[in-house]
């Protein structure tokens, strides 16, 4: 097969598999819980190595105390380690909130840019983080989060030959409607936490599995 069939095929694959996801999980909002691109910034700083569940239990308080940039980047660093500790890696989140939002005040009037190479200039950001601010903050498709979930699934079910999210990112970016590039993503999280698990894969049950060139299927 040529390498322009074997992308129309693998292509053709990818939208089924969003068609089918999409009438699982007809509506993929983002779980993080937030009120302004800049609450939404700063949860999806703090989501790294964290669950969605988790960050919503510390931002409220969080926002209560501190609910702009304006005001974060004035924070007390030890406070910001206490209130934000339960998430992981706190000392090095809060190090990356507070400047962010320095910056965001010093060069943008304390708002989030609506453009993926601005926020990459911020600490703490790379694009799976901008791709969630963008997609969720300002409804722009600047590209397709890739995660730990989203990785893994996407390795299994053959969209991909890289392990470098970059590179996956771009894969997806051509196997992919443009309107569709961040839902996509959170659907495939729901589906990798329910059915396709990193350590047991529900093959049996999987409504993906005759698609999926490594699913393992009884005799």
């Amino acid at each position: 097969m040529s390498i322009t069939r074997k992308w129309a095929a693998k292509k053709q694959r990818a939208l089924e598999i969003l068609v089918r996801l999409k009438t699982l999980y007809p509506n993929a909002p983002c779980t993080l819980d937030y009120a302004t691109p800049v609450q939404l910034l700063v949860a999806t700083i703090l989501s790294a190595q964290c669950t969605d569940e988790r960050v919503n239990l510390v931002t409220p308080e969080l926002f209560r105390r501190f609910s702009d940039a304006a005001a974060l980047a004035k924070a007390d660093i030890e406070e910001l380690e206490v209130l934000i500790r339960s998430t992981g890696f706190y000392r090095n989140k809060s190090k990356n909130i507070k400047a962010a939002c320095a910056l965001l005040v010093q060069e943008f009037n304390g708002q989030v840019p609506a453009s993926m190479e601005q926020l990459l200039k911020l600490p703490g950001v790379a694009r799976k983080t901008a791709n969630v601010v963008l997609a969720h903050g300002y409804n722009i498709n600047a590209g397709v989060t890739v995660d730990t979930h989203v990785k893994r699934l996407c390795d299994r079910l053959g969209l991909t030959e890289y392990s470098d999210p970059i590179r996956i990112e771009r894969d997806l970016m051509r196997l992919l409607p443009q309107p569709d590039w961040e839902n996509w993503s959170i659907r495939l999280v729901y589906y990798g936490r329910a059915v396709c698990k990193a350590r047991s894969p529900q093959c049996s049950v999987c409504i993906l599995a005759d698609l999926c060139p490594s699913a393992v299927l009884p005799d």
